[in-house]
């Protein structure tokens, strides 16, 4: 006697969405281990042609059409500004389809001695294995005083 197992296509489905669910949750988190124990860049995970919002109203608030542009624009002038960079710590990580949402505190040392610590939530889509769409929320006051106090 055979035993014939039939897999429905909405099971297949789920099985697969939760696959990608886990993968993607495990590339953020491995993204922000790397960065913390200085062994990779966090952004090596961005795409080219990424989207990067900065919500709120900084003088830096905007969308950034490309990885090129928010790292010129953004992480560069940062950490030009910062003697000791930023070391991440996560909070939260949450994913659903596509997207993982990081919770996440930075400590860092601006180059004038004060202390840059910030909070940050960043709502990141992916698509194979890559960063293609963030919305970054975060402590504007904070980021807004490193950016022009320096």
């Amino acid at each position: 006697m055979a035993l014939v197992i039939f897999s429905h296509p909405s099971l297949v489905n789920a099985q697969n969405q939760n696959s990608n669910i886990m993968e993607n949750k495990k590339l953020i988190r491995q993204g922000f281990e790397n960065w913390a124990n200085g062994t990779a860049s966090f952004f090596d995970l961005l795409a080219d042609d990424l989207q990067w919002t900065i919500t709120g109203s900084t003088r830096l608030s905007k969308t950034y059409t490309s990885k090129k542009q928010f790292m010129a624009e953004v992480i560069a002038p940062l950490n030009d500004r910062l003697s000791k960079k930023i070391v991440p710590k996560v909070s939260a990580l949450y994913a659903d389809g596509d997207m993982v949402i990081a919770i996440w505190d930075g400590q860092a040392t601006a180059i004038d001695g004060k202390p840059y610590n910030a909070t940050y939530e960043w709502n990141m889509q992916i698509k194979n294995g890559k960063i293609v769409k963030v919305t970054a929320f975060l402590d504007g006051i904070e980021f807004s005083d490193i950016m022009t106090r320096l």
